[in-house]
């Protein structure tokens, strides 16, 4: 099986392409390195079964020329992160619906399962407006704030990403999974772009100030990265997903300031727990949910996936690889439950 990664240099995109090698596949990634890095592949290059291209997925014609070869794509490359969302809205949309189309373009052609990766943004301020709601379900609706908000933009791009795969499923026959990454979490990740946990692990290990959004009682429920993967390698070996759409997430819901206290914890830290407000970084009139926490029963019904790490292992395993930053990057563990392995089906 030869498996091509879109964003195959980030954060869950390099993960992914250990994972698929250790189970003997071929893979080739293909990255513009905007949000990837090399580094997250330094220690693939030189593998047999390992290839990778710079380039763009809004390159039609190197994007034709790399799933013309392979036999499954997984699409992650996206302008991701807070941060850059609201500092670049036109190469968030036009990255993430454009690129994706060409993706499902060149699938449909060329007759390739495809996985499409979301995010749990699409739910939008669901859990604030619609009142007895525990955990998020993949057939809720979605309550995407104004058009004015440009927090709002990468939520209603993965949104049409969506409806543009379900689309090409429906219409194409194109084999298509679609996954919503709730809080992905793990080694390698960078706190560049806004993500909380590698922001507060670098903050504590200098002993900085750990700076907590609002109130802080905002929670999430965070996902391991190795979990992540292997949750979206088995729903592409599971044919009866083609056509739906999986949360991907943990269980264990925590507020931030309690991250805040258990990171201080684990780092052995001294660094004090700052409040500042969301305008201060992200300008007037920021909003954020106060919870968003998934429904996971969809998925282990599916492929028996059950997340096999908690919040601390989460948090022990990212703070080891900042104390270890500057060193050779390997493959992180991947646990493994007590699930019967799945055979991959060739298209």
């Amino acid at each position: 099986m030869r498996c091509l990664i879109t964003g195959g240099a980030g954060f869950i995109g390099s993960h992914l392409a250990d994972y698929l090698l250790a189970q003997g596949q071929y893979v080739h990634i293909i990255d513009n390195l905007s949000t990837g890095r090399l580094e997250n592949v330094d220690h693939l290059l030189n593998h047999d079964r390992f290839e990778s291209t710079i380039a763009d997925i809004l390159d039609y014609s190197e994007l034709e020329k790399q799933i013309s070869r392979c036999d499954h794509v997984y699409h992650l490359a996206a302008a991701v992160g807070v941060r850059l969302i609201m500092e670049q809205p036109v190469e968030t949309i036009v990255t993430n619906v454009r690129g994706t189309e060409n993706v499902l373009m060149l699938a449909s052609q060329y007759r390739k399962k495809v996985l499409v990766a979301s995010t749990s943004e699409v739910y939008g301020k669901l859990m604030e407006t619609k009142s007895g709601i525990e955990r998020l379900r993949e057939d809720d609706d979605l309550t995407i704030g104004a058009t004015n908000k440009r927090r709002w933009a990468y939520a209603c791009s993965k949104t049409i990403d969506e409806f543009l795969a379900l689309a090409y499923s429906d219409e194409k026959k194109l084999p298509v999974v679609v996954t919503r990454f709730f809080n992905t979490v793990g080694p390698r990740q960078t706190g560049r772009y806004g993500m909380v946990i590698p922001n507060f692990v670098q903050r504590a290990l200098a002993n900085e100030p750990i700076q907590v959004f609002g109130d802080g009682e905002q929670s999430r429920c965070f996902t391991y990265v190795g979990d992540a993967v292997r949750a979206i390698v088995q729903l592409m070996q599971t044919p009866s997903a083609e056509g739906q759409v999986y949360n991907i997430g943990g269980h264990e819901e925590i507020t931030m300031n309690e991250l805040a206290r258990r990171v201080k914890r684990i780092a052995g830290s001294s660094s004090a727990i700052q409040h500042i407000p969301y305008e201060q970084t992200y300008g007037p009139g920021f909003e954020d949910m106060r919870r968003r926490t998934p429904d996971i029963s969809k998925l282990s019904a599916a492929i028996g996936h059950t997340p096999t790490y908690t919040t601390d292992d989460i948090l022990h395993e990212v703070v080891r690889h900042f104390r270890n930053a500057g060193k050779p990057t390997h493959a992180v563990p991947v646990k493994q439950p007590a699930t019967k392995t799945l055979t991959p089906v060739a298209l």
